[in-house]
């Protein structure tokens, strides 16, 4: 147990997932130790309504971005002399806070450039072994270069490799620094529910990620249920208007975690794209029903969604064949 002392914990602004999983590690650090949040314009709203107590440091945004036509993989070399700018400015900032809160414990959560020689520094991932189409090696001594630069690295999963929710991501052979599984992180767990309140729902409807992506996933499941007799929820996970209308589709932007808990308990069938945090959640409220929808072109989810397919009778669905699937068959 870690107590007494002045931490700083950052997660990765890619979407939401990182600062979910962040919450219960927060909570937990929360009652002995004094707490630093570094956040970025896409995850300071979050961590404003989770924690208001706590400082929070502003740090650079990674910007990572998809595209309609290029896949994740090619569209991140693209954009990885942007990304390494990134890595460099927020280490002399790291340096800096470390320096004016007198920092002594630093939790990084995918964020590269968070570690610093002066101080213990934490690397939260549950990647330390990529998946990728093409650059398989040289991908993972880059990642691994970056991770053997803290001190020891925290997985969100379980040891128990017959249990791992992550399979072969979370592999550590190659990891030559301290290696602690941690088990699953959930911001739900600890959220109270009256679910006897709640109507049931046949389908509950997850929508996250970067755009432009999660709006042409909302419009394919939008079109595909448009004429369905089940009830049915749709959490956009934006507060832009929505593209389409459905009269068969309760719509809700966003989600408290109490609401987003009670939704998913109540749900007959969940559908979602396959990314680590929300399968966490998924797992930790023994939802068993569930239709993944990997995001074309990030290797790691259409890994995760194949992976669940094969290891808990998940349904996969590639985006591209949405019109045809029958959420039935599960």
């Amino acid at each position: 147990m870690i107590s007494g002392k002045t931490i700083f914990i950052s997660p990765l602004d890619w979407g939401l997932g990182h600062a979910t999983r962040c919450v219960p590690i927060i909570l937990s650090l929360m009652e002995k130790n004094k707490i630093f949040i570094g956040v970025t314009n896409l995850n300071t709203h979050f961590f404003s309504e989770q924690f208001p107590e706590v400082e929070k440091v502003e740090l650079p945004s990674y910007k990572i971005s998809y595209s309609k036509y290029l896949p994740l993989w090619l569209k991140l070399v693209m954009q990885w002399p942007a990304i390494k700018s990134v890595i460099r400015k927020e280490k002399k900032m790291l340096a800096e806070t470390i320096t004016k809160y007198k920092i002594d414990l630093v939790i990084s959560d995918s964020r590269y450039g968070l570690s610093n020689k002066d101080v213990h520094c934490i690397f939260i991932t549950h990647q330390l072994n990529l998946k990728t189409p093409f650059f398989f090696d040289i991908a993972n001594r880059v990642n691994r270069k970056y991770i053997h630069r803290f001190n020891e690295v925290w997985v969100p999963d379980y040891e128990n490799e017959n249990l791992r929710l992550s399979g072969q991501l979370s592999d550590s052979g190659l990891i030559n620094i301290p290696v602690k599984y941690i088990g699953p992180k959930s911001a739900l767990q600890n959220q109270f529910t009256d679910q006897t309140l709640l109507k049931k729902y046949d389908i509950l409807i997850l929508i996250s990620g970067v755009e432009p992506q999660r709006t042409l996933l909302e419009e394919k499941l939008m079109e595909r249920f448009v004429d369905s007799g089940k009830k049915i929820v749709l959490v956009r996970g934006t507060r832009t208007e929505a593209p389409l209308k459905n009269e068969n589709v309760k719509i809700i932007d966003f989600a408290s975690g109490a609401e987003l808990k009670e939704l998913i308990v109540n749900a007959g069938t969940v559908i979602c794209r396959s990314g680590y945090s929300t399968l966490m959640d998924l797992h930790l409220l023994d939802k068993k029903k569930l239709i993944l929808i990997p995001t074309p072109g990030q290797r790691e989810q259409e890994y995760l969604a194949s992976y669940w397919s094969k290891k808990f009778n998940a349904l996969e669905v590639p985006q591209n064949k949405i019109r045809n699937f029958d959420p039935d068959r599960i």
